[in-house]
């Protein structure tokens, strides 16, 4: 798996799903569109200018219609959503994650 910093640009609700969000995310060379499944949990203008983490090589697929070009990695427990997993202090977007 290829882990890398993100940080989203846009973040908006899928017009497909009603569990799905579809964020746009720097990747420092590169920009990507991912759909995830944190709608519950997050709104989409508390996600602009946050950092993630991305599963980056994956392929690309349809998810109800719209394009996923990559994966969130998020943590969940205690009957809690999704808690999306982000580096300590902010760094460049891109960096490997390791």
């Amino acid at each position: 798996m290829n882990l890398r910093i993100g940080t989203v640009l846009e973040a908006s609700a899928h017009p497909n799903a009603d569990k799905l969000l579809v964020l746009k995310v720097d990747l420092g060379t590169k920009q990507i569109q991912v759909c995830a499944g944190i709608k519950a949990a997050y709104a989409p203008e508390t996600l602009i200018g946050k950092q993630v983490v991305v599963v980056e090589n994956l392929e690309p697929r349809p998810l109800r219609g719209v394009l996923s070009q990559g994966m969130l990695l998020a943590a969940s427990g205690d009957g809690e959503g999704p808690i999306l997993l982000s580096p300590e202090k902010p760094i460049k977007a891109g960096a490997q994650v390791k």
